[in-house]
């Protein structure tokens, strides 16, 4: 199985040590699945590690940015996909459709109305975590 994991999924599972942070080490954890992002999710996750607001230590951000090099997948995807909704946001649906991901999860729900654009289940934290950790 391929996931894309959104951001906030990432964010969450560092700050709040709860069920995103489960299934961040469950996906890690379970050979049969690939955690595939773009160079633009890459750059978005450690710009947004970065951040002041989140008052990480310089030793979570290298932890987590260590487990990035390891643990993703590099997806290239050479065509875009019009969502107006959010237009820095359709980098994670291009990355879907480029890495034929099975599974997006994010914590958006402005990412409910991108479901008719690509084929990739598009999944809350809740339903990956009823889904697939239950």
């Amino acid at each position: 199985m391929r996931i894309v994991v959104d951001t906030n999924v990432v964010i969450s599972a560092i700050i709040r040590d709860n069920v995103p942070e489960k299934i961040i080490s469950w996906i890690v954890s379970q050979p049969t699945i690939e955690w595939i992002a773009s160079a633009g999710i890459i750059q978005e996750y450690r710009e947004v590690l970065q951040r002041k607001k989140f008052k990480l230590s310089n030793e979570i951000i290298i932890r987590w940015l260590n487990l990035f090099a390891k643990e993703l997948t590099v997806i290239q995807s050479d065509f875009t996909i019009n969502f107006p909704r959010d237009i820095k946001d359709a980098k994670f649906l291009e990355c879907a459709v480029a890495g034929y991901a099975d599974v997006f999860i994010t914590g958006d729900k402005d990412f409910s109305e991108a479901q008719k654009l690509i084929e990739t289940q598009i999944m809350s934290i809740a339903e990956f975590n009823a889904v697939f950790l239950k």
